[in-house]
């Protein structure tokens, strides 16, 4: 990965009590309301290999997108906000954070699994499409719109281990001053914003208190419950960045 200068996920039984969050958050994500949810299953199966795949040395000719792309594959994520079922303009989506990203960025003409093979998962596929159209990277300020990858955010291979490679996805809705990057993604209950702050990745308060990771792996036997900014596995910039959407506040 170069410096800039992701399946919905399953609650285990040990973290449901009382009033629950998805992902198991003890601290209330951006927007969030708690509910108790169990037996979710994501629609996307594991990737062979589950390793992200290479990244070029030099990317393919820009993509060929509408002015305000950016603008207008936000705003369609935005809109999904609070819904469960993945669906714009009359057309549904798998109602799984592949969804959600698929559906934000065919408002602009642009198939993000086009590039898959047949041992991709959805998000693994939209890694290779990244690769392969724009740039990953795993340092420096996102800007609106990038997409978001996190890696073994359930246990995909059912063993018990943190192991299981790319497995959700999510779009930058906006940084804040102090670097907290407000992702919107598609967990069990719907369409929700997390907080991911990398540069305290195993704090899920600042040192003056404020939340600035979410929790968005459960606690199993024998682990922890991890942090959004644990789980990070890069950064993908596909779109042209415009002066005003770099800008721009929700």
């Amino acid at each position: 990965m170069r410096d800039a200068a992701g399946v919905p996920l399953r609650p285990a039984a040990a973290c449901l009590a009382l009033l629950l969050l998805d992902a198991c958050a003890t601290a209330t994500p951006v927007g969030a309301r708690p509910l108790l949810a169990e037996g979710y299953e994501p629609f996307a199966r594991p990737a062979l290999p589950r390793e992200a795949p290479p990244v070029p040395e030099v990317a393919a000719a820009p993509l060929a997108v509408p002015r305000g792309a950016r603008d207008t594959a936000l705003a369609a994520a935005r809109t999904l906000l609070g819904r469960s079922h993945m669906a714009l303009k009359g057309k549904a989506y798998g109602d799984d954070c592949v969804g959600l990203v698929r559906a934000a960025y065919d408002q602009i003409g642009v198939n993000v699994l086009s590039a898959a093979t047949p041992a991709d998962n959805g998000v693994t596929a939209i890694w290779r499409f990244a690769a392969q159209h724009g740039r990953v990277y795993d340092g420096g300020r996102p800007v609106a719109g990038d997409l978001v990858f996190f890696k073994d955010t359930w246990d995909v291979n059912r063993d018990g281990r943190v192991n299981d490679g790319l497995s959700h996805i999510g779009l930058v809705d906006e940084v804040e001053p102090d670097g907290t990057v407000i992702v919107i993604h598609r967990v069990a209950r719907g369409v929700v914003r997390y907080r991911m702050n990398l540069e305290f990745p195993e704090a899920q308060k600042s040192p003056a208190g404020r939340p600035i990771n979410d929790y968005l792996r459960a606690a199993s036997a024998g682990a922890k419950p991890q942090l959004t900014s644990q789980l990070f596995a890069g950064y993908a910039t596909v779109l042209p960045v415009e002066p005003r959407l770099a800008q721009a506040k929700r």
